[in-house]
């Protein structure tokens, strides 16, 4: 499970987790977090992302988080601020992945809007800034 293993990698607290979890999203749907997704998707505080996706957006996001476990592991990560970025990271390759194999069907899931600079710079940074409305899936 990755909040058990995020929390063996030094994600302790419910903020570093919620930064952690969105992290991943982030890498995943190109820059966009989990307040973007929700409001694409038109969800309401307290509905789970995780539950109002198709097969194939959900297989994504379960290798997402199958690959971050194992990378965790792997790399050792001891602190928050080394798990994060990993999280961050395994969810663009999945999506490069993803967009690359299958190009025509890319717009399926939440399309980046964002371009590439502006998801390095959050992902550099500014993962904290909308972390904390209380849309984190648990």
């Amino acid at each position: 499970m990755l909040a058990e293993i995020a929390h063996k990698a030094g994600v302790i607290t419910n903020e570093e987790f919620a930064i952690f979890q969105n992290a991943g999203y982030m890498g995943l749907y190109g820059g966009l977090d989990i307040d973007d997704i929700h409001t694409k998707k038109g969800l309401e505080v307290g509905q789970k992302i995780l539950d109002y996706m198709g097969s194939t957006e959900l297989i994504a996001n379960l290798f997402r988080i199958s690959q971050t476990e194992e990378k965790l592991r792997k790399d050792e990560a001891d602190n928050a601020k080394t798990a994060t970025p990993v999280h961050y990271s395994v969810g663009r390759e999945v999506r490069t992945a993803y967009r690359k194999d299958w190009r025509n069907d890319a717009g399926r899931f939440a399309d980046a809007k964002k371009e590439y600079s502006t998801d390095r710079k959050r992902a550099d940074g500014s993962f904290e800034s909308k972390s904390q409305k209380g849309k984190i899936d648990t």
